[in-house]
C-alpha cells in the first residue's frame, strides 16, 4: 500500500525536498485531526516522535512532571519505568522526552526495523494510556513529595523533577535566559516556567497533573514526525488502527497567543545565589532583548541569524567588541532563540556591574545606529551566510540522529501553523536571496526596524546576592517546620506512612510477566562483527599522513595532531589558553574579525582542542596533544591550510587588550560548565588524584585549569606580559614538523592536492627542537575534595583504578556501566534519592567512576557508590534481562557515526594502539556476557572504591555539614 492510497489519512501535500535528499508528505488523520509530517529517503537511522502543544498554565512545571510521568508504565506495558527497561534492552539511536516552553516531545530512533516499530508502540501507548491514573506514587516519585523517616522527625520535600529543577535554577545563566523569555510574553504561556519553579512545584496537585494530561494529550492536540527509510504507509496504517482510530475529534485550545506589542521597554532586575567566597563586584548580568517579528517568515528566520552571528558571535563582531573596548562585562554573550512563536533577539554582558546598565544601552544603540547608517562589513556578510550554508548542507548534528534535528525544526514553524512542517526544512533559496540583499541595505533594514526602532523589548539585570541559597534554605526549612507544627498527630502519621510506602513501591520489582510484555529482540538480532577502523598510514614528504577513506560528500576534514610530550611541565596549562587565543588575535596579515570572515568564506572553520590518548598496553602512557581541525569543500583546501598556516605561525599573542579579553570570556565559559557539566569536571578531578592523563586534562581544561585561569586573570598586569611570553614559546615548541601526525577523512581523489598542502605546511613549520616525548610524572596527592558552590543541589563522584589492582579490562565491563546506569543507580541515586541523573564509566586503560548529577544527597549517595560492590557480588537476573542489557549495551556501542565521527575513531584506536582484534574481543566478550562475568567484576567496583578518591562540587552548607567525607573543603570560585 502507498502513502497515497490510505484510508485513515488526508494527504494535503506531497512534495521533493531535495535538499534533504527526501520526499516530504504531510497528512491529516481523517478522524481525530493529528497533524502528520514524513521525510522518506534513504537514510537507516529512522527517527519517529510524537509531540503535543503543551502551554503552561503557571509555574508548577505540570508540563515537565508530566513528560517525566507518562514513561512509568502504561496500559500494555505495566512495568515501573518501560523507558529505562528500552534504554538498556533496544538497539535505539535516540531515545529521550524533552519538556519546552509550549511543546512536549517525544522522540525515539533506531537503525534497526523491528526495534524501530518497538519503540514507536511503547512510546504511543505511555503518552495515550499512561498508569497516572491508577498510581499516584509516580506523581509523587516524579514531581514531588513530603518525607518524614518518622513521625517526628524532619519533614522535607523530594522529587526527580524538583531536584532538576533545583539544579537548574542555580544556574544564573538559566535564571537569566528564563526572566527574558517572560519579560518579553507576560499575557503568553511564557510568562510561566514550564519546567517548574522550585518554589511552586509542590503548589500541583495530583488532580491538577491528571487534569493536564486529560486536556492536551489526545491526538487532536498532536503532532506526528516520522523520517527514514521505512514502509511509511505500513506505520501510518498501524498508528491509525492501534491508537488514533480509538479516539473522536476534540476541540483543543491549546493556541500559543501572541504577545501584543510593547509601547516602551520593560526593565526587570532579579537576584540570582554566589557564595560566601565569591565576589558581588563585576558579577551581574545586563540583557538587551527584543522580540522579532514571527517565527513563520522564512526569510527572517534565517536572516536573524546570520545578524546575530555578523554583529555578536563572530570573532571580532563589531557589537561584542564596541561594549568590550567601553569595559561593559568581561564576557559578551548573544543568541537568537526562534523555537519559540515570536523569535528573541539577545545581547548579554556577564560579569558586569549594576551601574553600568545606562552606558550598556547607550553603547548598544549607538553603535547598532552607527551600523545601519553606515554599512555592515559586507565582506562579514557574505561570511556569516556562507557559515550558515556550510552547516546546513554537512548537517553535521554531532551524536544525534539528522532526523531528529530536522523533525525539532519543523517544529519552529509547524507548532504555530498547521500546514507550515517544512517551512524551514528547505534553506537554500533563503540562502540565495540573502546573499543578493548583502549589499542593498537589506541587513542594515532589519537592525532599523527589529533593534532600533522597536519598543517591543526588556532590558533584564540578574544580580548577585550572597547568601541567598542559604536564604531560600532557610525560608524553605521554616515553611516546612510551620506546615509540619500545623498538621495533627494523625495527618504527621500519614506522611510517614506514605514515606515509607513509595520507598517500599520504588523498591519492588515490577512482576515478570510485565517485564516480559516490553518486545525485546534477541541476540540473533545483534550484528556480532565489530565496525572496522579506517586508517592507512601514508607519507607527504616526511610526514605521517593518516588517511581514513570515507565517503564525506565533498568535503574534506583535516586533523593536525601535535604531540605535547616535549613541552614543560610549567607550560602545560598554556596549552588551555592557547586554545582560546588561537583564531581570535591578530595575524601578519589579518585582524582577528578579518581572519574570521575569511576563513567562514572559504571553509567550515578551524578549531583547536587539548586531549590525551591512552595507551592500551601500558595504561601509565599517554600521548598529550594539541590538535587544530578544519573542514572545507575538497577545492578550497589549500585556502584551510593557508589560514591554518597563518595562524599557528603569525599569531600575535603579545596584545595585552586582547588577551585580557580572551582571558575573561575563558574564565566565564568554564564557570559556566561548572553550572552545566559539574558532574563531568568532578569525576575528572576525582581521576586526576590517581591517573597521570586524567591530571593533565584537568590542568588543560578541569578544575586545575579554571584556578590557573582565575589567578592570572586577578594578576592581569603584574603577569600578563610573561603569560604572553609563555604562549609564544609554547607554539615553538609545539607547531614543528616532529611533533606532527596529519589525520585526513575524505574521498581518494582529494589526496592529491592534500599532500602538496601538507608538504607546504611542514616547510613552513619551526624548526624542530629536538625535545624529547615523555610522559610527565603528574600524579598529584591524594586530596578529596569538597567545591563548594552556591548550588542548591550537588554533583558526587567516586573514582579509582581497576588495573592498579592487577585486574584487566574486559568488554563485559560495558555491560556493567548499562546495568548500574539503568538499575543500580538508577533506581537508588535516581528514583529513591531524587536526583537528575547518576553516570558510570570505566576505561581501557583501567579508570573507573560512578557520578551523581543535579543531586539533592551527599552522603546517601556515597553510600550507594559503596554498596555497588555488593549488588555486583550477588547480582541475579533472569537470562531475558541478562539479553536486554546486552542488547542496551550493543546500542551504546554501535551509535551510527557521521562522516567526520568514523575518522575521528579510526584516528582514536591509532594513537591509543586499539586493534579491530581487540575490539572484535570486547564484542564477543559483551555478546557471551552472562551473571557470572558480572559477578565476577566485583572485585572490580572493590577496587576502585577501596582507593577512596572523591571529588564533590555543591552546595556550600552541604558539603561543610559533611566535610569529614574531604581532606580539603574550599570555594570552588574564589
Amino acid at each position: 500500500m502507498t502513502i497515497e492510497e490510505l484510508q485513515s489519512y488526508e494527504l494535503v501535500e506531497k512534495r521533493e525536498i531535495e535538499e534533504l535528499h527526501s520526499v516530504g508528505y504531510y497528512l491529516k488523520h481523517k478522524k481525530t485531526g493529528a497533524k502528520v509530517c514524513l521525510l522518506s529517503n534513504d537514510d537507516e537511522n529512522k527517527v519517529f516522535y510524537i509531540g503535543f502543544r503543551t502551554p503552561a498554565p503557571d509555574d508548577t512545571g505540570v508540563a515537565h512532571i508530566l513528560e517525566h510521568s507518562v514513561l512509568c508504565g502504561s496500559r500494555e506495558f505495566p512495568v515501573k519505568d518501560p523507558f529505562v527497561e528500552l534504554a538498556k534492552g533496544s538497539l535505539n539511536t535516540f531515545l529521550n522526552a524533552m519538556t519546552y516552553p509550549d511543546k512536549t516531545v517525544y522522540p525515539i530512533a533506531s537503525c534497526n526495523d523491528k526495534d524501530f516499530q518497538n519503540l514507536i508502540h511503547v512510546y504511543m501507548d505511555a503518552v495515550f494510556y499512561p498508569n497516572i491514573y491508577k498510581k499516584e506514587e509516580i506523581f509523587r516519585q516524579e514531581g514531588w513529595h513530603y518525607e518524614m523517616e518518622s513521625e517526628d522527625g524532619d519533614l522535607t520535600l523530594n522529587g526527580v523533577v524538583y531536584n532538576e529543577m533545583k539544579g537548574a535554577f542555580s544556574s544564573p545563566e538559566g535564571v537569566l535566559e528564563r526572566e527574558i523569555l517572560n519579560s518579553l510574553y507576560p499575557d503568553t504561556t511564557y510568562a510561566n516556567e514550564s519546567g517548574g519553579d522550585p518554589e511552586f512545584i509542590p503548589d500541583l496537585t495530583w488532580q491538577q497533573f491528571l487534569d493536564f494530561h486529560g486536556r492536551y494529550y489526545h491526538p487532536s492536540n498532536s503532532y506526528i514526525f516520522l523520517y527514514g527509510n521505512c514502509d511509511m504507509a505500513e506505520k501510518l496504517q498501524w498508528l491509525d488502527e492501534k491508537y488514533l482510530s480509538h479516539y473522536d475529534y476534540l476541540e483543543i485550545d491549546s493556541e500559543v497567543r501572541t504577545q501584543a506589542p510593547f509601547e516602551k521597554m520593560r526593565e526587570i532586575v532579579k537576584d540570582y545565589s554566589i557564595s560566601a567566597e565569591e565576589s558581588e563586584e563585576d558579577n551581574t548580568y545586563l540583557s538587551y532583548n527584543k522580540s522579532v517579528g514571527d517565527t513563520l517568515d522564512a526569510k527572517l528566520y534565517l536572516a536573524m541569524q546570520v545578524l546575530e552571528y555578523v554583529l555578536l558571535s563572530a570573532t571580532g563582531a563589531p557589537l561584542k567588541q564596541a561594549l568590550l573596548d567601553a569595559g561593559i562585562g568581561h564576557d559578551i554573550m548573544s543568541s537568537y532563540d526562534n523555537g519559540v512563536k515570536q523569535p528573541i533577539f539577545s545581547i548579554i554582558a556577564k560579569n558586569a556591574n549594576e551601574d553600568q546598565k545606562d552606558a550598556f544601552v547607550e553603547v548598544i544603540e549607538s553603535t547598532l545606529k552607527k551600523l545601519a547608517d553606515e554599512g555592515l562589513d559586507e565582506k562579514a556578510l557574505r561570511a556569516g551566510i556562507n557559515y550558515f550554508e556550510f552547516r546546513y548542507r554537512e548537517a553535521d548534528f554531532g551524536n544525534y540522529p539528522a532526523g531528529l534535528m530536522y523533525g525539532l525544526q519543523a517544529f519552529d514553524s509547524w507548532l504555530y501553523k498547521d500546514d507550515s512542517a517544512f517551512l524551514h526544512l528547505e534553506a537554500l533559496d533563503s540562502f540565495a536571496f540573502l546573499k543578493e540583499q548583502a549589499d542593498k541595505g537589506y541587513f542594515e533594514g532589519l537592525i532599523k526596524t527589529y533593534l532600533l526602532d522597536n519598543p517591543h523589548g526588556s532590558l533584564v539585570l540578574i544580580r548577585p546576592k550572597k547568601g541567598l541559597t542559604a536564604e531560600q534554605d532557610e525560608k524553605l526549612k521554616k515553611k516546612l517546620e510551620a506546615y509540619k507544627n500545623s498538621l495533627s498527630a494523625e495527618e504527621k502519621r500519614q506522611i510517614a506512612s506514605f514515606t515509607r510506602h513509595l520507598k517500599e513501591y520504588q523498591s519492588e520489582p515490577s512482576p515478570q510477566e510485565d517485564l516480559a510484555k516490553i518486545p525485546l529482540l534477541a541476540r540473533a538480532d545483534i550484528d556480532k562483527k565489530a565496525q572496522p577502523f579506517q586508517n592507512e598510514l601514508r607519507k607527504a614528504g616526511d610526514t605521517d599522513v593518516l588517511y581514513h577513506d570515507i565517503f564525506t560528500n565533498g568535503i574534506g576534514y583535516v586533523d593536525l595532531v601535535f604531540k605535547a610530550g616535549g613541552i614543560p611541565v610549567e607550560l602545560i596549562p598554556y596549552l588551555g589558553l592557547l586554545k582560546a587565543a588561537l583564531g581570535q588575535v591578530d595575524t601578519e596579515h589579518y585582524t582577528y574579525g578579518e581572519f574570521s570572515n575569511e576563513l567562514n568564506l572559504h571553509t567550515g572553520g578551524i578549531s583547536c582542542s587539548v586531549g590525551s590518548y591512552d595507551s592500551v598496553q601500558n595504561p601509565k602512557d599517554y600521548t598529550a596533544v594539541f590538535e587544530v581541525k578544519s573542514k572545507a569543500l575538497y577545492e578550497e583546501t589549500p585556502v584551510a591550510f593557508a589560514m591554518i598556516k597563518e595562524m599557528l605561525l603569525t599569531s600575535k599573542l603579545h596584545d595585552k587588550k586582547r588577551l585580557k579579553e580572551i582571558l575573561a570570556e575563558t574564565k566565564s565559559r568554564q564557570q559556566m560548565a561548572f553550572q552545566t557539566a559539574g558532574h563531568s569536571m568532578a569525576a575528572l578531578r576525582a581521576m586526576s588524584y590517581f591517573s597521570s592523563s586524567s591530571a593533565f586534562s584537568d590542568m588543560t581544561e578541569g578544575v586545575d585549569f579554571y584556578h590557573f585561569i582565575e589567578e592570572l586573570d586577578a594578576d592581569f598586569e603584574e603577569k600578563w606580559e610573561m603569560a604572553a611570553e609563555k604562549l609564544t614559546k609554547l607554539t615553538h615548541i609545539l607547531f614543528c614538523p616532529e611533533n606532527l601526525l596529519v589525520s585526513y577523512t575524505g574521498g581518494t581523489k582529494s589526496l592529491a592536492g592534500l599532500d602538496a598542502e601538507v608538504e607546504k605546511l611542514v616547510k613552513a613549520l619551526y624548526p624542530n627542537t629536538g625535545a624529547e616525548q615523555k610522559v610527565w610524572a603528574l600524579v598529584p596527592e591524594h586530596k578529596n575534595e569538597g567545591l563548594k558552590t552556591s548550588a542548591q543541589i550537588q554533583y558526587v563522584a567516586r573514582a579509582g583504578s581497576f588495573r592498579a589492582a592487577g585486574l584487566p579490562y574486559t568488554g563485559t565491563l560495558k555491560v556493567l556501566r548499562i546495568i548500574m546506569s539503568y538499575d543500580y543507580l538508577w533506581n537508588n541515586v535516581r528514583v529513591k534519592g531524587g536526583a537528575y541523573g547518576c553516570m558510570n564509566n570505566y576505561t581501557r586503560t583501567g579508570n573507573g567512576y560512578l557520578v551523581s548529577y543535579r543531586d539533592p544527597n551527599l552522603l546517601k549517595t556515597n553510600e550507594i557508590f559503596e554498596k555497588s560492590v555488593d549488588y555486583t557480588e550477588h547480582f541475579d537476573v533472569s537470562e531475558r534481562d541478562m539479553t536486554k542489557y546486552i542488547i542496551g549495551t550493543i546500542s551504546s556501542m554501535d551509535t551510527p557515526l557521521n562522516a567526520r565521527a568514523k575518522g575521528m575513531r579510526s584516528l582514536s584506536a591509532w594513537m591509543t594502539g586499539v586493534t579491530e582484534e581487540q575490539v572484535q574481543k570486547e564484542r564477543d566478550q559483551v555478546l557471551g556476557c552472562g551473571v557470572e562475568e558480572i559477578r565476577a567484576l566485583a572485585p572490580y567496583l572493590k577496587a576502585m572504591l577501596s582507593q577512596n578518591h572523591i571529588c564533590v562540587i555543591g552546595n556550600e552548607e552541604k558539603l561543610e555539614g559533611q566535610k569529614q567525607l574531604f581532606e580539603v573543603t574550599e570555594s570552588l570560585f574564589h
